[in-house]
């Protein structure tokens, strides 16, 4: 006498695998983006206003001056110098390692370029010895030293090669980096400054001073490419359900440059 006999279908042991395959795949993928094309970097401080706020956050293309140690995550003492190397450009914003302690994040402007003679008189940029163009458009709001808005003397500035941007002077062309002894860039180096004239830590200020000092090309991290989201600075960037009032629509996919 014959029975159907139906066998019970084992369960699929190997779905559970799967998943873990495909997340670990993903993470790969991640790791490999981060490490070799784009990295996302916060802006906390405001030494780059106008261009770029307290808030913002920026994907910088790694692979723009090709990889150094300091390209990848965690300063890996892997091999010396840089690969697949491509000098910044005059103009260009710049993450690197601060040089003093070749881990802290910085984020600057491409100033001087190798053997450029740089120097600050009364306010006016001087590379080469021949001044910068500058001219006065609208003033620009910030939140001033003491939290109130304030308005601050706005120029647009055109270096050497033309790329022009914003700038700010706080405190006007007599701020107290406004005038400086005369820096010769040396060879492998680069000058590097905050479009916030009279608020940023930049080249301008020795290390010894607690400043940055010329930037080593190996020490640069990246691009500034993007602004992909911003908020209000004194918002939470994770508080989503407060999005609608704290992110800054309007930045969204800009040039961080």
């Amino acid at each position: 006498m014959n029975r159907n006999v139906q066998i019970a279908k084992p369960r699929d042991e190997g779905g559970f695998l799967e998943t873990i395959k495909v997340v670990i795949q993903a993470l790969a993928i991640a790791l490999v983006i981060r490490t070799l094309l784009f990295q996302p970097f916060n802006i906390p401080s405001g030494s780059m206003i106008p261009t770029l706020l307290i808030g913002d956050y920026v994907f910088v293309s790694k692979y723009s001056y090709g990889y150094s140690n300091y390209s990848i995550p965690m300063g890996p003492n892997w091999f010396s110098g840089r690969i697949l190397g491509a000098e910044p450009k005059r103009g260009d914003v710049v993450v690197f390692k601060l040089p003093r302690d070749n881990e802290t994040d910085y984020i600057k402007r491409v100033i001087g370029l190798p053997g450029d003679r740089v120097q600050m008189i009364e306010g006016r940029l001087y590379i080469n010895n021949v001044v910068v163009p500058r001219e006065p458009i609208a003033k620009a709001h910030i939140d001033g030293r003491d939290g109130r808005d304030t308005e601050v003397p706005t120029y647009k500035e055109t270096l050497p090669g033309g790329v022009e941007h914003t700038i700010i002077e706080m405190e006007g062309d007599r701020g107290i980096n406004d005038s400086t002894d005369l820096f010769v860039v040396p060879p492998g180096h680069f000058f590097m400054m905050g479009d916030n004239r009279d608020n940023s830590t930049d080249s301008r200020i020795s290390p010894d001073m607690g400043g940055v000092g010329f930037v080593p090309y190996v020490n640069l991290v990246g691009r500034a490419e993007r602004i992909f989201f911003s908020v209000k600075n004194d918002a939470p960037p994770l508080a989503f359900w407060r999005w609608p009032w704290t992110v800054r629509w309007d930045r969204l996919l800009k040039s961080a440059h």
